[in-house]
């Protein structure tokens, strides 16, 4: 059997009470040949002195200060200064289970270059998870379970940040680390996506991922809805916007005007559809708010739908089902 390197990347900051556990599931991998990268960015707790008593104990650990400021230059350090054949991220307030880097190199192993290796997560909270990710944790995992990652990727990110793993080659090719955008793993998963690497499904549980708080995605203006939108948009625009359609936004909430300000800002032509009569006929930035059964004398449309209530979308999705319209190519979900 082959027994390939796996280079693990953990930027790590004031995680005191969590980074033992972290390491300690590291530690108990059924799947001994890795390597940890390990990068303190300006702890001022103890989780650095926690850190280097392991790495003292095993020669496997590398531990080092981040040159820069923030999680995307603590990781290119991180691989920067790693050898593994596969690589792979870890959060340093997570646990892996212990099957989970020969899940993912045995998936890899098996399906080779171009593939992400992914695994069902499980969230996890002392004081309970909210409905909310619990939520995300099901729509997560059936994507994973069929591998179908990408059909909804402008919703939400569809790789879990600390629960994938790619060939070195790979991520050196989608320029590994080398983006300035944030959401750093959602900009990753896009690259992902931009490069065809295919996800391979995964029926099993290999990562417990916690909740609190003062968690870095709660807490960090990098992670704040606006920047969704932004890097949304972004590869929409840049991967599967149709210029020969007639792109219609649909919705005009928060999100909305969001979307359709920056179209307007990048000076991108579009039609603009909601089901509020208090806002039908308004004009909002210059355009004319229509309603939505004007999509029906809209020639060849292609869809940005930022409408975020969950039985909506059902009617939604049905009705473009209807028209026989394709997810991605015709339509798009921002929510």
């Amino acid at each position: 059997m082959q027994t390939p390197l796996v280079s693990i990347l953990i930027p790590f900051k004031n995680t005191e009470a969590y980074i033992e556990a972290c390491l300690t599931s590291v530690l108990h991998q059924t799947y001994i040949h890795w390597e940890l990268i390990i990068i303190d960015d300006s702890s001022t707790d103890s989780s650095f002195s926690i850190v280097e008593a392991f790495a003292k104990n095993d020669s496997r650990i590398v531990l080092l200060k981040n040159q820069g400021a923030g999680i995307i230059d603590a990781l290119r350090l991180a691989f920067k200064h790693s050898k593994g054949t596969y690589i792979t991220r870890m959060d340093s307030d997570d646990i892996m289970h212990p099957t989970k880097l020969g899940v993912l190199v045995n998936n890899l192993l098996k399906h080779g270059k171009q593939h992400v290796a992914l695994g069902l997560v499980n969230y996890f909270s002392e004081t309970g998870i909210k409905e909310g990710y619990k939520n995300y944790e099901i729509w997560l995992n059936n994507l994973t379970k069929t591998g179908n990652n990408y059909s909804e990727i402008y919703k939400e990110c569809v790789i879990p940040s600390p629960c994938w793993m790619i060939h070195r080659d790979d991520l050196i090719a989608c320029n590994a680390f080398n983006s300035d955008r944030y959401p750093e793993d959602y900009d990753l998963a896009f690259r992902f996506y931009m490069h065809h690497y295919k996800c391979i499904p995964c029926s099993h549980v290999i990562h417990d991922w916690r909740d609190y708080n003062s968690r870095t995605s709660r807490t960090h203006e990098h992670y704040a809805e606006n920047h969704f939108i932004d890097i949304k948009l972004h590869y929409f625009l840049e991967l599967d916007y149709n210029p020969k359609k007639t792109l219609v936004v649909w919705g005009a909430g928060n999100k909305g005007k969001t979307v359709a300000k920056t179209l307007i800002k990048k000076e991108v032509p579009f039609e603009w559809i909601c089901d509020n009569p208090n806002k039908i006929g308004r004009d909002i930035y210059g355009n004319i708010l229509k309603p939505f059964s004007a999509l029906e004398t809209i020639k060849n449309p292609q869809s940005i739908i930022t409408v975020a209530n969950k039985e909506a979308q059902i009617e939604i999705k049905n009705y473009m089902n209807s028209l026989d319209m394709k997810n991605i190519y015709d339509y798009v979900f921002f929510c």
